[in-house]
């Protein structure tokens, strides 16, 4: 039987997913607010992040919400993280990869986590210590041992172009020994995809807590090992995030550690 919190959270992701759907029919006219330079929220953001905060409230109305639009409401121990349209540019021009992220903070740490995909009807859930699974099938981080033959994936730190520098470092270091790269445009499938083997490992700057609170978790669940880009444990906080099998994530720090900034480190301090 599905944790209660891992029901509420998928039953939440669907009915942003059904959103999604619908309004895709008519991309032309969804209207866009630009946030910053290359950050977008459209209606759809809105819409979906409303409809999974109701959802949620309805069940527990205690609990607090960081949303990606919505921002910090309430003041609990238990805490709901929502990216509700994680890859709002490829919605935007019809590309067909985006997913819906909830994740569920009690105190500290992150116990709960839920991925939707409503394109390819793929539902990724954990739990802390109950393992992660797609569509209630388990699912293991891939069992590469070797960088050579590994397939990761990264993002450009479009939030934070100051980081351009260091980033291309680290890229450049990973692409020498590395299989492949690929650069989808949405965190949370990145990371849902290394938990179920599909991708080997990923590593990103400048993320927020929506981005990569529930994928982190998935990742963990099926084996593998999330760190902050020192090896440490404050990727939340930093943004600066690693994940991969336990053969890998080693190697891919040791590539990108002479890129690290004094910067970076203070941060993640």
């Amino acid at each position: 039987m599905a944790n209660p919190y891992i029901n509420i959270a998928t039953e939440a992701a669907r009915k942003a997913g059904a959103l999604m759907l619908k309004y895709r029919q008519r991309l032309e006219s969804i209207p866009v607010e630009r946030k910053a330079r290359h950050d977008y929220v459209s209606d759809v953001d809105r819409a979906c992040e409303q409809a999974i905060r109701d959802h949620i409230l309805k069940m527990h109305r205690n609990h607090s919400i960081l949303g990606e639009e919505g921002g910090q409401t309430g003041d609990s121990e238990y805490q709901w993280i929502i990216d509700p349209l994680d890859g709002t540019s490829n919605y935007l021009r019809g590309m067909p990869h985006f997913a819906v992220s909830i994740a569920l903070k009690i105190g500290d740490r992150i116990e709960h986590g839920v991925i939707y995909d409503p394109l390819r009807d793929e539902t990724f859930t954990a739990s802390r210590g109950e393992g992660a699974f797609l569509n209630n099938q388990r699912i293991r981080v891939s069992g590469r041992t070797d960088l050579s033959t590994a397939v990761l994936a990264t993002a450009f730190p479009f939030r934070k172009r100051r980081l351009l520098g260091a980033y291309k470092g680290m890229f450049d270091a990973l692409f020498e020994k590395t299989e492949d790269f690929r650069r989808a445009g949405a965190a949370s499938l990145d990371l849902a995809y290394v938990a179920s083997g599909r991708l080997d490992g990923y590593f990103e700057l400048a993320l927020m807590p929506w981005d990569m609170a529930a994928g982190a978790l998935m990742v963990q669940e099926a084996g593998g090992v999330v760190m902050d880009i020192s090896g440490g444990e404050n990727w939340l906080e930093s943004g600066h995030i690693i994940a991969a099998p336990f053969k890998l994530v080693t190697p891919i720090r040791h590539a990108i550690a002479p890129h690290v900034t004094e910067g970076m480190k203070a941060r993640m301090g």
